[in-house]
């Protein structure tokens, strides 16, 4: 089972970038500070937008960098580009051949904008219109469902920051990550006991803030990839404009709620979830909200800007187990491919 075994190759994965990729990160940093674009544009897809979700809130943290998602539909459907002369353009796709993607770094490329591309491919497509690129060096992954190469999309995101931030600090959080994710792997091997109980729910919520807001919309995408289900990934402060309605009796919701500025808005939520009688499932490294919820998916302590890449590992277990509990093959989802081109 490819899946299984490229969950388990995420430390390895994330070891090998910083152990190799520092010094092309280093170099990409002082291209960009040459540069010293005044925003951020990211162009990617599916699980790959996801990254650059994590991407707004780390470099505007970070960095003060103000960062948007790009429109590829105005590059190639409209045919109508927006302005990104002055801007720091990067490309996120794990297999480079996403043509949106491609053509909004070509336009932005001939327009003047700084280009930066994160693959997994050195000759690819991406990585060879973007002036700059960073590969995700995660060697092939072989099933439909993206995980060893979206943990190690947030690696390089999180990578470059601290490159650009010039700060040790961060660069020492980062050296700790292989170990960390060792540690989360073996916390997810109890998810295996109780998985069970959710095997014939139809539905599922899954909620995050602030830098696991990605982390939400990545697990929600590999349950629905995965296991069929109407799956959503809300931030925690939209979710309370409406769609908590929806929460009744047995309604399974993930939190994604680490230590950090997010946790007490994450905690009352699953006061008032519990109070609905959801079934709360909660992520977090902070023992009294585990304790909290209906079942409790420990991950180590890690600051917080560096935990979206170990807290979406129990989300991706938890719908690899899912699969398996149903019986669908969990290497190739029905009705999906490995690249998908969208033009």
């Amino acid at each position: 089972m490819h899946l299984q075994a490229e969950i388990a190759q995420q430390p390895a994965v994330i070891e090998r970038l910083l152990n190799d990729g520092r010094a092309d990160t280093e170099a990409a940093a002082a291209a960009i500070r040459d540069f010293d674009p005044p925003f951020v544009c990211i162009a990617a897809r599916g699980t790959s937008d996801n990254a650059g979700c994590y991407a707004q809130y780390l470099y505007g943290h970070a960095l003060r960098l103000p960062v948007m998602l790009a429109t590829p539909s105005l590059h190639t459907v409209y045919e109508k580009p927006a302005d990104l002369s002055k801007a720091l353009v990067i490309g996120i796709s794990q297999s480079g051949k996403a043509e949106d993607v491609r053509a909004v770094l070509t336009d932005a490329r001939r327009g003047g904008a700084l280009t930066l591309a994160i693959t997994n491919f050195d000759d690819s497509p991406l990585a060879q219109a973007a002036e700059l690129h960073l590969p995700l060096r995660a060697e092939r992954e072989f099933s439909v469902a993206a995980t060893k190469t979206y943990t190690a999309q947030l690696t390089v995101i999180a990578m470059l920051a601290s490159a650009l931030a010039n700060e040790q600090k961060r660069w020492d959080a980062l050296a700790a990550l292989p170990g960390l994710a060792r540690e989360t792997l073996r916390h997810c091997e109890r998810i295996a006991d109780w998985t069970e109980r959710y095997r014939y729910s139809d539905k599922l919520v899954t909620l995050g803030r602030g830098f696991n807001y990605a982390t939400a919309r990545e697990i929600s995408l590999k349950v629905k990839e995965l296991t069929y289900i109407a799956s959503e990934g809300y931030s925690e402060a939209d979710f309370r404009h409406g769609p908590i309605a929806a929460i009744d009796r047995g309604h399974p919701v993930i939190l994604v709620a680490p230590q950090g500025k997010t946790l007490a808005g994450m905690a009352d939520m699953t006061k008032d979830l519990n109070e609905r009688d959801a079934e709360t499932l909660i992520i977090s490294n902070d023992e009294d909200l585990l304790r909290a919820g209906t079942q409790a998916l420990p991950i180590p302590a890690v600051p917080e800007w560096l935990s979206p890449i170990l807290s979406v590992m129990p989300g991706q277990v938890y719908a690899m187990q899912q699969a398996l509990a149903r019986g669908y093959e969990v290497d190739n989802p029905r009705g999906l491919s490995k690249v998908t081109i969208t033009e």
